[in-house]
């Protein structure tokens, strides 16, 4: 059996503060095949590696990231409020903000190719812009290329088809929390190549993967953190496994 791609989910978020340049280098140190981040706009027209709409969670700041301008944001710490945070030393890399720029720019010079998985959050004050501005990225950084496989996912097909037409040599996975009508059939809206449904789906209705496989797309599952989860999903024969804990997923790949 093919062993699955692992992503470090938001960088390995179970061992260090998520979306943090420190967790993600460590991810990709422990042999993570690729990484996932999602990705949101500042009112200054940033791209920020940011899961929530508010920053309340993550950081030591309050208020929606949508507001906040990149020098507003880099002021506040995002790491000191996890528990795997060693707060007794300084460690830039597990509290600054890592904004989508920087991440890219780590990661070409790893020396070893790495798949990053980018979600675009919706909905966003910013429409579609989120995209625009995410394809403008990738192409002042030359991506995707041999070193840095950049995949887009969404749960909103409208991004999707905006990936899709401005940049169509993007792979583009469709999440999916609750199947839309057709997708338990193997269709995918159009614009996606992947599907990405969550664990809880994938165990609540167990034809699905085989559905979408029959059907000839690939299949990325997330969030895989529990050994039985993960059992259930290489039974499967998944094409990608996004998980909390990838030092844990490799272990076990590894015992196979």
């Amino acid at each position: 059996m093919k062993r699955p791609l692992v992503f470090a989910h938001r960088g390995g978020a179970d061992a260090l503060p998520e979306h943090t340049l420190g967790a993600y280098l460590r991810a990709i140190d422990e042999g993570a095949d690729g990484l996932e981040c999602d990705v949101r706009l500042t009112r200054d027209g940033h791209l920020v590696c940011v899961h929530d709409r508010r920053l309340n969670r993550t950081s030591n700041g309050r208020g929606l990231v949508s507001t906040k301008t990149l020098a507003q944001l880099d002021e506040l710490n995002f790491g000191s409020w996890h528990p795997g945070y060693p707060a007794d030393e300084e460690l830039p890399d597990l509290s600054r903000l890592l904004t989508l720029d920087r991440l890219l720019e780590a990661l070409r010079d790893r020396g070893r190719p790495v798949r990053l998985l980018i979600e675009t959050k919706h909905p966003s004050r910013y429409g579609a812009e989120v995209e625009r501005k995410l394809v403008e990225t990738l192409r002042r950084h030359r991506l995707p290329d041999e070193r840095v496989h950049v995949t887009v996912m969404s749960f909103a097909a409208l991004a999707l088809r905006r990936i899709r037409a401005q940049a169509p040599e993007v792979p583009t996975v469709y999440l999916l929390e609750i199947p839309p009508p057709g997708v338990g059939r193997g269709r995918l809206p159009f614009g996606a190549r992947i599907a990405g449904p969550g664990v809880g789906l994938v165990r609540l209705r167990p034809t699905l993967v085989p559905s979408i496989k029959q059907a000839g797309h690939q299949v990325y599952v997330w969030t895989v953190n529990r050994p039985a989860d993960l059992e259930m999903v290489l039974e499967h024969q998944v094409d990608g496994v996004i998980t909390d804990r990838p030092k844990f997923v490799l272990e076990r790949l590894a015992e196979m």
